[in-house]
């Protein structure tokens, strides 16, 4: 039987990406076959489709990915035909500490992602969906949400009565506030979006900044505490945010390093971490135990995720191009 995907052609840009057909993969023993229903878009998979950074030619792309389990391996007890599943970041790491093997293991980098009406993945690189989650919000969770679970419940154990800074309004920053109110934390949120701030309002933060017209938002947010800084932030801009950061953290704070979106590399006030001892904790994601963690939060809270918009398959490259202009809010789909 015939199926379809999206693929990478080098040099990797948007208007490359094509559809392309090819047989439908039996499954090994320890193998699903699933059909995939949704996917969800990260700055990751960004990456990978514009070339910053190189996968293989005819890479199937995107790391996030839900469906339903249509054949399984002589050897795989724990799915089912007809189960509903969600894949997982990282293929190869199932609890405990992360495996070297960089991106080799993430779906839709080091081996084909979810871009596809039927993908082929051993068992143990999925998970059961959500109850009351539909493929749409189950395929929001495996980057952003489980990046956000370890961010602030895995790598610091946040507590209520905590404060919490989250940046922006993307899935990981959004996804992160829904966590910290649901665990009783205070959360102070930053945008250069009026608009935005209000709709983070909406969703429970209880201190908004807009960063450009405040633009030493970090003394701002400190001061907010009453406590001399905050507890956890989660910073998302890298270089760019870090400094700032690192002045609305308390004394002893953490800071959870999980994105570079302005830029790789630059100057750290490395004098003000050690005199505030702070702990400052770079992530990729998490494992496949983080992400089970995850889904008995959300089933236990009641979090849905805040998704903008979805596009279908054949418009994955409108979708990054929707991404590339920020005006999202949450996170961007894709049905299939």
């Amino acid at each position: 039987m015939k199926t379809d995907a999206i693929r990478i052609k080098n040099p990797a840009t948007l208007d490359s990406l094509r559809l392309a057909t090819f047989e439908v993969p039996e499954p090994g023993p320890r193998d699903v076959l699933i059909r995939v229903r949704a996917s969800s878009l990260n700055h990751h998979d960004y990456l990978v489709v514009t070339g910053g950074l190189r996968s293989e030619d005819g890479r199937i792309p995107m790391s996030d990915g839900a469906g339903e389990v249509v054949a399984v391996g002589s050897a795989v007890d724990e799915f089912a035909v007809g189960d509903h599943v969600l894949g997982t970041f990282f293929t190869n790491w199932q609890d405990g500490t992360l495996l070297d093997g960089g991106f080799r293991p993430v779906p839709g980098d080091g081996c084909d992602g979810f871009a596809a009406r039927h993908v082929l993945m051993p068992a143990c690189a999925l998970t059961r969906m959500p109850a009351g989650y539909d493929f749409v919000q189950s395929a929001t969770l495996p980057c952003a949400g489980v990046t956000a679970w370890r961010a602030l419940m895995v790598n610091d154990r946040m507590k209520a009565g905590e404060t919490v800074l989250v940046q922006g309004t993307g899935g990981v920053s959004i996804f992160a506030l829904q966590l910290a109110k649901a665990g009783g934390a205070t959360v102070i949120a930053t945008s250069s979006s009026d608009e935005k701030l209000a709709r983070l309002k909406a969703l429970g933060a209880d201190h908004l900044i807009n960063y450009r017209t405040t633009p030493e938002w970090g003394t701002t947010a400190a001061a907010l505490t009453g406590k001399g800084g905050v507890d956890h932030v989660v910073e998302v801009g890298g270089v760019g945010t870090l400094s700032q950061s690192i002045v609305a953290a308390r004394n002893g704070g953490h800071i959870a390093l999980i994105g570079a979106l302005t830029g790789r590399e630059g100057a750290v006030p490395t004098a003000l971490i050690m005199r505030k001892q702070i702990r400052l904790v770079g992530l990729t994601v998490g494992s496949r135990a983080h992400q089970l963690e995850l889904i008995q939060a959300v089933e236990a809270t009641g979090i849905l995720p805040v998704i903008d918009r979805s596009f279908p398959l054949e418009e994955l490259a409108d979708a990054f191009r929707y991404q590339e202009t920020g005006r999202h809010f949450g996170k961007i789909c894709i049905t299939i």
